[in-house]
């Protein structure tokens, strides 16, 4: 394994969401979206080594919480997942990655929230149908 990037440091990725008045725990909910995408992409345990899955975590965290709040409208899912992919992108991600990502949370979304994720998981599909894959390097 590689050694790759850093684990996620600073600010911490958010742990907890509102949704229809009721408290969410989202680490349960981005430990399982992890094991799914580390499923179906095994090989960015290597590429990005021992920070792998903390990253993984760390950023579906985040974009959890961007769809419940989206969900409430006091942010855009959209524009996050851009800002999302144009940091990712820089630093040679692939964004098909993070569209799957999205695809994965609303799975894992719709099948533990039942109805109040039905929305969020909506949003999290649409967020990942608007992830923009980088053109070819010239």
């Amino acid at each position: 394994m590689s050694r790759g990037p850093a684990p996620p440091s600073g600010w911490p990725a958010p742990t907890t969401a509102t949704l229809a008045g009721r408290q969410i725990a989202l680490e349960p909910l981005a430990e399982v979206v992890a094991d799914r995408y580390f499923d179906e992409f095994p090989e960015d345990r290597s590429r990005y080594g021992e920070a792998a899955r903390a990253w993984e975590v760390h950023d579906t965290l985040h974009c959890l919480q961007w769809a419940v709040l989206d969900v409430a409208g006091f942010v855009s899912l959209e524009r996050e997942i851009a800002w999302l992919a144009n940091v990712l992108g820089s630093r040679g991600f692939p964004l098909g990655h993070l569209a799957r990502n999205l695809e994965l949370a609303a799975g894992v979304v719709d099948e533990q929230l039942a109805e109040p994720g039905a929305a969020v998981a909506a949003r999290l599909r649409a967020a990942a149908a608007g992830v923009e894959p980088l053109p070819p390097a010239a």
